[in-house]
Formats: C-alpha cells, structure tokens, sequence
C-alpha cells in the first residue's frame, strides 16, 4: 500500500506563511501528477494546487500569486508554499497523488492524506 502523509499544518495571522508538506511511503515506485485539495467547514472540497509528473502547475484562482506547488521526485515529496495568508484560507488541506507502486508491474493509483487543519486569523 501507499500512504500519503500531511505536515506543516498549524494557525497563523493574517498575511502570514506556512508550508505543507506531503510524504508518500509504503509501496510507492513514484508519484506522477499530484495536487493539493483543500475543504473548509459547510463547503466542497477544492482544487487550490496542482502539478504534473513534468513539474506544470495549475493553481486556482483565489491563491495564485501566493501559494506554490512544488515537489521533490527524489524523495516522492509534494509542498505547497502559502503566502500572504487570508482568513478565507482556512481550511483541512488534502494531498492528492496519482502514484505508481513498486510491488506492481503496471498501473497507476491515486491516493489521499489524511488532511492537515490551516487556520488564518485576522
């Protein structure tokens, strides 16, 4: 199996910064497009992130030019970078990945953490 793990979560004011981090262990040969959900109390779970096995990103439109997707193939390791914090960020932050597995010849499986609370106050 393939377990997705969430860090970096915490409370912060208003214009300020945290990075999430999401690692991939268990069974895992290597992440191919992954992305970061978002889901805020009474609403949908959002795309905020996402990027591709060759490293294009997408972002939606309430956070970009503040938050960055990244990732590290090496270590099968996924961040998203947020800046300039606003209240409306508040949320339980989710890693999404499409993996490969090492114990498998073929095929791709997507997989999700288990979420990370962001709380921004003014």
């Amino acid at each position: 199996q393939v377990q997705l793990v969430e860090s970096g979560g915490g409370m912060v004011q208003a214009g300020g910064s945290l990075r999430l981090s999401c690692a991939a262990s268990g069974n895992i040969r290597s992440i191919n497009a992954a992305g970061w959900y978002r889901q805020a109390p009474g609403k949908q779970r959002e795309l905020v992130a996402a990027i591709t096995s060759g490293g294009s990103r997408n972002y939606a439109d309430s956070v970009k030019g503040r938050f960055a997707i990244s990732r590290d193939n090496a270590k099968n390791m996924v961040y998203l970078q947020m800046n300039s914090l606003k209240v409306e960020d508040t949320a339980v932050y989710y890693c999404n990945a499409d993996a490969t597995r090492a114990d498998l010849h073929f095929g791709t499986f997507n997989y999700w953490g288990q979420g990370t609370q962001v709380t921004v106050s003014l």
